[in-house]
């Protein structure tokens, strides 16, 4: 079977006044193949498992990308709280929105599945993810609300 090296996923990378934000192209994935680990140093990875491996019953006769085996480091500009980061994953490309902090707060972040290769993570109600929020995150907001009206 053909050895398969991870691939470097090409970033973008913006900070606004309180967020700083990353989006990564990792298409062919699931919510569930994809890790985004935030370290006490200020590094940022991003993880994406193999998916799709051709068969050994198949010529390849050209394979320039693979659906898998990403993985990407970053040193990141600012400290961050990862335990409150945002992780969305949509048409193939992973977004993080990480929540600027005095001190850099790790943290491992999976997602979970909101619709066919479709998940979040969930940090924080600073910034609603939508529109694919799990109900048990707009119960949270509702009841946010509520206490707010009270």
């Amino acid at each position: 079977m053909e050895q398969i090296e991870n691939q470097r996923v090409p970033v973008r990378m913006w900070r606004q006044m309180d967020r700083l934000t990353v989006a990564a192209p990792m298409p062919g994935l699931e919510p569930e193949d994809i890790t985004v680990e935030i370290s006490a140093d200020g590094r940022l990875t991003i993880y994406g498992d193999l998916r799709g491996v051709f068969k050994d019953d198949k010529e390849v006769l050209l394979n320039e990308w693979t659906i898998g085996h990403y993985r990407r480091d970053l040193d990141l500009p600012n400290s961050v709280d990862g335990t409150m980061t945002n992780v969305t994953y949509g048409n193939g490309v992973l977004v993080i929105a990480m929540p600027v902090s005095d001190t850099h707060q790790p943290a491992r972040l999976t997602l979970e599945t909101t619709g066919q290769a479709r998940g979040q993570r969930v940090g924080h109600a600073g910034s609603d993810v939508m529109p694919h929020s799990t109900e048990e995150h707009q119960d949270a907001i509702a009841d946010q609300h509520r206490q707010v009206g009270q």
